[in-house]
């Protein structure tokens, strides 16, 4: 998908799925989560590399937009791009796409805090550039 450098690969369980066979939308934020942490493992060394650095990671707000559903095993691609760092503030823009088929796009707002006193902190310049660097939007 163009504008984002990353996507993982989910496949839809029959778990997933509510009374009308359809993917729940609570899942949709896991997914997101999915993707944002592979992304971090691929561009920031992964999450737990921010705890290493006493540096938490806290979703502050999640939003979606669902188009059209997902049913039990679909294949999807979830796409993840970091939009913005801002202080102690970065934002991920995702969408769920399904062989060329955009389901639902969201986004997601995290805030760095010390991990000891859970203070927010400003994001640190390595993750600030590792973000920006593999997420920016063309």
């Amino acid at each position: 998908m163009e504008g984002y450098p990353f996507a993982a690969h989910i496949r839809v369980r029959f778990a997933d799925t509510d009374a009308q066979g359809v993917a729940h939308n609570s899942n949709y934020f896991i997914w997101f989560e999915v993707a944002r942490v592979e992304f971090l493992e691929r561009y920031a060394g992964g999450y737990q590399r921010l705890r290493d650095e006493g540096i938490e990671s806290l979703v502050l707000e999640s939003h979606a937009h669902f188009k059209s559903p997902a049913f039990f095993d679909d294949r999807l691609l979830i796409h993840a791009r970091c939009h913005a760092v801002r202080g102690a503030r970065f934002r991920f823009d995702y969408i769920v796409d399904r062989g060329g088929t955009v389901l639902a796009d969201g986004w997601t707002v995290h805030g760095t805090v010390d991990a000891k006193t859970l203070r927010p902190t400003r994001t640190p310049e390595w993750l600030s550039e590792s973000l920006l660097s593999a997420g920016s939007p063309s």
